[in-house]
């Protein structure tokens, strides 16, 4: 087994855990947040303890570079996390990278190009003895900048590793601290990746001035398995994003990374040089942070985690087999690999009631790891107040649910005033709106449709008047019971771009609706704005 038996700046003996959930993980179709949503994730990143955020794409839009900028404001604190910008390996870019970046405390650019042959010759145009020019100039150029700089040879899964060598230590001599190495496409096996990490390990010179990075597309199911091969051969830092969004069919998801880390210490502590029986954390991550972080994401992007998915899903700790369930109540070893309370998954305690105060709700609030401002509090508590008159039981589930919906409202174009709706087995399921429109007016209309969403869908574009189709469509309950809270999470189309909506409500047509509203003032509001520039979705995928 080769191990690490000692360990120096550039091999460290834990791994450093590099979040692009707001960078790759928003390049999900539908995915795109805003601002302040973009602010909201990156402070659950730092309760995470993640190292690093990758916090967008400076050069791509105005929006980016204030969402970078403010996270390295906001977020970017003394002992806060890394806060990084991506810049294609172009003065302009890294440029903007930088200005973006520049407020935190901890400042990163992230560069990178392209070194496949396909790329290079189908997408850059370019030879390798270009490359081999531009890689280099590129890297000093952003130490002109910053001290902590990171280099990507794009595909590096497909590349020559001869030329991949020679690339990496020319970065290195430049002044990259972090060179990465992204299978961009998820093409490689773990085998092979592994191999690709050794070979980097073995035939670059100066690979010892720098940590090796690793960054995988989820295309063929591979990649939290390839980047575990990663580390047992030198990676030590893994770019990963929570429930695994991202492109295509996704990145390495960081729960599952950080949990398998966790739950096999003893078997990977000796290619970390520490002895296999130690007990200390691979990572810095709370992983009690986990589940709440994922809902997070889930609710802000509209991305549906699925009921079976390793970690965070519904089912990871849910038991139906009578013989599962009777050996868990004997000993939740014998079906249970890790406690479902090590990822912040507790049983619902009644926590607040319909007499609970502002500084009882704000406290429990702050317990849960919310800070509301004002506006927002105010706002949340006059939700919890409806709720409380519907509920009995009030839990940490359903704060969350309102909590969410509230700091996630899109920019209020259209507002919802009313919604009725009509139907029964023996009837035409019909649904009447009144909305507010952008220009103020109040505008009423109704529609009949196949059921009582499809009748208040159709009877909101009747008013709206804005063209989409409507791809996606889910409902799940927050907690048990008659009573629980709905979440509609819901995704448009208009031409090639996705827009998501989400809304929580004990009735959920009512829900149903204000998703809808939610999708639609993003679409209008992508309409009201420049588009991002072409090259991002094209290039932006290292």
């Amino acid at each position: 087994m080769n191990t690490q038996s000692q360990t120096s700046p550039s091999q460290p003996d834990r791994i450093i855990i590099f979040d692009t959930t707001l960078r790759d993980g928003e390049q999900s179709p539908g995915a795109t947040l805003n601002v302040d949503e973009k602010l909201t994730i990156a402070r659950q990143l730092a309760r995470l303890g993640v190292d690093v955020i990758e916090a967008g794409f400076p050069f791509a839009s105005p929006g980016d570079f204030e969402a970078v900028q403010k996270i390295a404001q906001q977020v970017g604190t003394e002992d806060g996390p890394i806060i990084c910008g991506l810049a294609r390996a172009t003065k302009q870019d890294i440029q903007a990278a930088a200005e973006a970046v520049k407020p935190a405390a901890k400042g990163r650019i992230h560069t990178f190009i392209a070194t496949s042959d396909i790329h290079l010759e189908h997408k850059l145009r370019k030879t390798r003895a270009e490359v081999l020019e531009i890689a280099p100039e590129m890297v000093a150029y952003a130490k002109s900048f910053v001290n902590d700089v990171e280099f990507s040879p794009e595909d590096a899964g497909r590349s020559d590793p001869e030329f991949l060598y020679q690339v990496l230590e020319r970065a290195i001599a430049a002044g990259a601290t972090t060179v990465n190495i992204p299978d961009t496409v998820g093409y490689t096996t773990p085998e092979e990746f592994g191999r690709l990490i050794r070979g980097i390990k073995e035939n670059v010179p100066n690979i010892d001035q720098a940590i090796i990075s690793v960054h995988g597309h989820n295309d063929l199911g591979l990649a939290v398995a390839n980047f575990l091969e990663a580390v047992k051969n030198g990676a030590r830092q893994l770019e990963c994003t929570i429930n695994g969004i991202g492109e295509r069919a996704g990145n390495a998801a960081l729960e599952e990374l950080v949990m398998a880390l966790h739950v096999r210490r003893q078997y990977f502590n000796p290619f970390l040089g520490r002895p296999s029986e130690s007990e200390e954390p691979l990572t810095r991550i709370d992983t009690r942070q986990l589940y709440k972080t994922s809902r997070l994401v889930s609710n802000l992007t509209g991305m549906f985690v699925q009921p079976n998915k390793a970690i965070v899903g519904a089912n990871a700790f849910a038991h139906e087999s009578g013989i599962h369930q009777d050996g868990v109540l004997k000993n939740k070893l014998t079906y249970e690999i890790m406690d479902a309370q090590l990822i912040g998954l507790t049983d619902n305690q009644i926590v607040l009631g319909k007499h609970s105060g502002r500084n009882a709700f704000r406290t429990r609030l702050r317990e849960l790891g919310f800070e509301l401002s004002d506006t927002e509090l105010n706002k949340a508590f006059v939700r919890f107040k409806e709720l409380a008159d519907k509920k009995k039981e009030i839990t940490d589930w359903d704060l969350e649910s309102i909590v969410n919906d509230e700091i996630q409202q899109p920019p209020e174009f259209f507002r919802l005033e009313l919604v009725q709706v009509s139907c029964g087995n023996q009837s035409r399921p019909t649904a009447t709106v009144t909305l507010i429109t952008p220009e103020g007016q109040e505008l009423t209309d109704a529609a009949i449709g196949t059921g009582p969403v499809d009748a208040v869908y159709k009877a909101i574009n009747r008013v709206v008047n804005v063209p989409n189709e409507l791809i996606e469509f889910t409902v799940q309950s927050v907690t048990a019971g008659i009573d629980a809270i709905g979440e509609v999470t819901i995704r448009l189309r208009q031409g090639d771009r996705v827009f998501s909506g989400h809304a929580a409500n004990t009735d959920i047509i009512v829900a149903s609706a204000h998703a809808y509203i939610n999708a639609l003032n993003r679409l209008y509001a992508a309409t009201q704005t420049e588009p991002r520039i072409s090259a991002q979705h094209s290039q932006l995928s290292a």
